[in-house]
């Protein structure tokens, strides 16, 4: 194993909490100036709201500032406005356009200049260094090559580093890619991982003999249990990243236990649910995040407390055993992917920690989607989970479903004395292939309401 240093930029990355946060506050400053003198909706935003820019001199006026969204980003571009209006520099310093994936309606159109790149590539940078990848490793990228920008931004982090990109795109590669190029690390979904590992043992591979020293996972969120299996199928660490079109990019270092937000180019707030206040840090809440320029720096979109529809928690300030200063968060969870089911939220999340639970998982591949239809009395709620099977005609299902329920009950304690009663929990098990997911295009929804 190759011994790497533990920072990318550790004049940053260990800056003082008192030296993070005057910097953060001079970049906001500095932000505000270009918002107004450069992006078109910016400028029409403030007067409208009647912001005066040079008021706001920190993180805390940020507060003061109204929320935007997605639909707010959508409401201006083509076809609902003739120009884009979030675009922040002119054509000739734009190097890339992106949109994001359009599950919700018409996709998000971004552009990136060529600095705009540098601090996305830097991001990742600071990840996969502080997961112990360096000058020499080699990086398996299963993720797609096209209008989103992570495996992109992935690539280029790489090339700051001195690693190796071996750009699958896609996680079902052939073994060879393996046994020929000796990759140290991976980058995919919890799902492709193991589907990856399952495809392996298939073909007479053990994922345990591989060349792979770290599992990355990227893309979207997932439980400890499925983490917890997931490192034991190919008896490696597994590290978590997340990230977006917009620019999050946060990611776990070598001690795990939450993940960095890069506080120096990212600003991250995380909001009550009215989106009135701040929660305080340790409190689950909306995370709104603030494009952050250096003085002097441009940017192709500018994002001003955009809501990411993501919750999380902020779980530390201090400083990391790793040396890092910058503040840890939860692993974020998706807004789209939680449901109300009796007045409490359900996140997808939470279907997945009961179906990893240790016991399932010798008869279980891990796949599951869950469907949330009416009752059959009014007001009652039916939860309809299916989880797959190599073989659903050998399994102890009764074993199974009590321990997804007694999972369940654990995990969600408000529900616990309505099921039986008011909700019903449903289980049924598939064979390999069957289940909806494998008939939808793109990212599929494992959680989905029906009523």
């Amino acid at each position: 194993m190759i011994n790497h240093p533990p920072w990318f930029n550790a004049p940053f990355e260990t800056l003082s909490r008192s030296d993070l946060d005057s910097l953060i506050d001079e970049r906001i400053r500095y932000t505000i100036r270009y918002a107004r003198d450069h992006s078109p909706f910016y400028r029409h935003w403030f007067r409208e709201h009647g912001i005066r820019s040079e008021e706001v001199r920190d993180h805390e006026d940020l507060l003061h500032l109204p929320i935007i969204s997605g639909k707010t980003i959508r409401a201006n571009q083509p076809p609902a406005t003739e120009e884009f209006r979030f675009r922040s520099s002119p054509w000739d310093s734009i190097f890339t356009v992106h949109e994001t994936s359009g599950t919700s309606g018409v996709p998000k159109s971004f552009f990136l200049t060529w600095e705009d790149w540098m601090r996305y590539a830097e991001k990742y940078a600071r990840i996969f260094v502080s997961q112990g990848f360096g000058k020499g490793d080699r990086m398996v990228i299963c993720a797609s090559y096209g209008m989103n920008v992570g495996a992109n931004t992935m690539t280029l982090a790489a090339r700051e580093i001195g690693m190796t990109i071996i750009p699958t795109g896609k996680c079902n590669f052939p073994f060879r890619i393996l046994e020929n190029y000796r990759p140290t690390g991976i980058v995919g979904s919890m799902f492709k991982l193991l589907r990856l590992a399952r495809q392996m043992q298939k073909e007479g591979h053990s994922p345990r003999e591989s060349s792979l020293e770290r599992l990355v996972v990227g893309g979207e969120s997932f439980a400890e249990e499925s983490r917890a299996y997931l490192s034991e199928v190919w008896e490696r660490e597994v590290y978590n990243t997340y990230g977006s079109t917009e620019g999050t990019m946060c990611g776990e270092c070598s001690e795990r236990g939450g993940l960095h937000v890069p506080e120096d180019i990212v600003h991250l707030d995380v909001y009550d649910p009215g989106m009135a206040s701040f929660v305080r840090d340790g409190e689950c809440g909306r995370a709104v995040l603030t494009t952050l320029l250096p003085v002097g720096g441009r940017c192709g979109t500018l994002l001003i407390n955009y809501d990411t529809e993501d919750t999380t928690v902020v779980l530390t300030r201090e400083t990391c055993a790793c040396g890092r200063t910058h503040m840890k968060i939860l692993n974020p969870q998706r807004e789209a992917e939680t449901v109300w089911i009796l007045e409490t939220p359900v996140n997808r999340v939470d279907i997945e920690r009961c179906v990893f639970q240790r016991g399932n998982m010798d008869y279980l591949t891990g796949e599951y989607e869950a469907f949330v239809y009416p009752g059959k009395e009014e007001g009652d709620v039916a939860l309809r989970v299916s989880m797959e099977s190599l073989d659903p005609g050998s399994l102890p299902k009764e074993e199974i479903q009590e321990q997804f329920i007694r999972s369940f009950s654990r995990f969600k304690p408000n529900l616990a004395t309505t099921i039986g009663s008011s909700l019903e929990i449903l289980l049924h098990f598939t064979s390999p292939g069957e289940m909806e997911l494998y008939t939808v295009k793109g990212r599929p929804r494992r959680l989905v309401d029906r009523r």
